[in-house]
């Protein structure tokens, strides 16, 4: 294994042995695939169950604060793409000790999203008759199998595998959006009931149980939206991504917009929000009660692709997040070992071991699986875009000093748009710990998990050799 010169950017290392391979077409459908995902196609039909129309509202206030973070891993990225993404940058502007927080965070959030995924899965096979009397643990090992097999073969491979997958997302989404549209449009009814903003009105209005609902949905909403961070991650094995970066983060606000809240809006003009229920794709919802024979059944298969993509995505990105570690000293060294195809396979299959966890947890507890597992993730999607938004701060300070150039691609409304961001981040965690019992047990368990990350920080900081370069900040950790 190789390290970087004394005179490289703390966090380079990372990027060695990586191919870049990943074209226009594929990092645009990235983008696009890593802001509609599971939290869409199945947590949706939960949260219209549990807070009404309000989602809608929800999710634009995420969205609108996640196209900032968006911007600023955009700005860093532009500063110095990376396959190691934010830990290379926690690295190199916060010092070796928060890099290791960071990528630790960052794995306790994908293995937390592969759990929720398998799970989705499963629960979407057990959509069809024939299938329904399959164990629920059956499906989510098959899901783990063929994802991790695809991780394995290449990142050319995988992006090609991404474009796919998001393209099917986002056509059914549009044919969704177009038959929604058409159908208010000539006021058709759907299941005996008259289209239209009246059954908004008409059962509660927009906060049907109040406000406390809406707000305890955030967690969940930040957990739709935990995928955008992977277009900075595949930055690193871009073959241009100084060009096609900007264009991708800039188009993903209107995507959040169109798909995400343009969809709820239409859902609840088609049909009542109480026609929506928990552990049911509110789409399959919708085509079902159109009558239409076999619409269901193919918009299932489109939300089982989505669950996949998105276990696509998770283990791609902690490979990469793994081996950036490892390379720093931050996680054991064998997880920076690359296979012939340039892929970091040891850290995808350490994601993949711990996947089995959930196939475990789909055997014990089918029914509770998919909402503990979440509520661990939000924390691990909170701290990694805190990291960035931190990160992103130090850069542009070190900018405004004069020791490095300005990027082509600033966040805009720095800094304040950056602290209003890290204030809604906090705020999100405190609303967890009103969301009894899950989220409450999940914050409850953060002295845990903290004590688990000094822990290892003590163990590999004994373990390091006195010679070993440190990055900025390490001698006072």
């Amino acid at each position: 294994m190789t390290h970087s010169s004394p005179h490289s950017a703390p966090g380079t290392v990372s990027e060695e042995g990586y191919h870049k391979d990943l074209g226009r077409r594929q990092i645009q459908m990235i983008a696009i695939g890593g802001a509609i995902g599971t939290g869409l196609f199945l947590g949706a039909g939960r949260r219209l169950a549990s807070a009404g129309p309000s989602l809608a509202l929800v999710y634009l206030v995420c969205g609108a604060f996640s196209f900032l973070i968006l911007r600023a891993l955009g700005e860093l990225a532009m500063h110095r793409p990376s396959s190691g993404n934010f830990v290379s940058y926690a690295r190199e502007f916060m010092g070796e000790r928060w890099a290791y927080v960071a990528g630790w965070m960052s794995f306790l959030n994908w293995a937390m999203t592969g759990i929720v995924d398998i799970t989705a899965v499963a629960l979407y096979m057990q959509y069809w008759g024939p299938t329904a009397a399959v164990p629920q643990w059956v499906f989510a090992l098959a899901a783990l199998c063929i994802v991790a097999t695809m991780n394995m073969i290449g990142v050319k491979y995988f992006g090609e595998m991404e474009f796919w997958f998001s393209l099917i997302k986002v056509v059914a989404l549009v044919i969704f959006l177009i038959a929604g549209v058409a159908i208010l449009g000539l006021r058709v009814p759907v299941a005996g009931h008259a289209t239209g903003l009246h059954l908004v009105t008409q059962n509660g209005g927009l906060f049907p149980h109040g406000i406390m609902p809406a707000l305890l949905l955030l967690q969940g909403v930040v957990f739709a939206y935990s995928g955008i961070e992977l277009i900075g991650t595949a930055a690193g094995e871009c073959d241009d991504p100084r060009a096609v970066l900007p264009r991708a983060i800039n188009s993903v606000i209107w995507r959040i917009g169109l798909f995400y809240v343009g969809s709820v809006i239409l859902l609840v003009c088609l049909l009542p929000w109480t026609a929506y229920h928990p552990g049911i794709s509110p789409f399959v919802t919708f085509f079902q009660a159109l009558g239409v024979p076999g619409v269901g059944t193919v918009m299932n298969i489109v939300v089982l692709t989505a669950a996949l993509s998105s276990l696509n995505s998770g283990l791609y990105s902690t490979g990469r997040v793994l081996r950036a570690m490892a390379l720093g000293d931050s996680a054991p060294k064998g997880l920076a070992r690359m296979n012939r195809n340039s892929v970091p396979y040891v850290g995808i299959l350490t994601t993949s071991a711990v996947y089995l966890v959930g196939v475990g947890l789909n055997y014990v507890i089918p029914s509770e699986v998919f909402e503990i597992v979440l509520n661990f993730s939000a924390l691990g999607i909170l701290s990694t875009w805190a990291f960035i938004l931190v990160c992103q701060q130090r850069l542009r300070a070190r900018i405004n000093r004069g020791e490095l150039p300005a990027t082509s691609f600033p966040m805009p409304w720095a800094p304040v748009s950056n602290w209003l961001t890290l204030g809604f981040l906090a705020f999100v965690v405190v609303m967890m710990g009103f969301d009894y019992p899950e989220g409450t047990y999940t914050l409850v368990a953060l002295p845990v998990i903290v004590a688990m990350l000094v822990i290892g920080w003590s163990f590999l900081r004994r373990r390091r050799p006195a010679s070993r370069p440190v990055g900025p900040d390490m001698t006072r950790a």
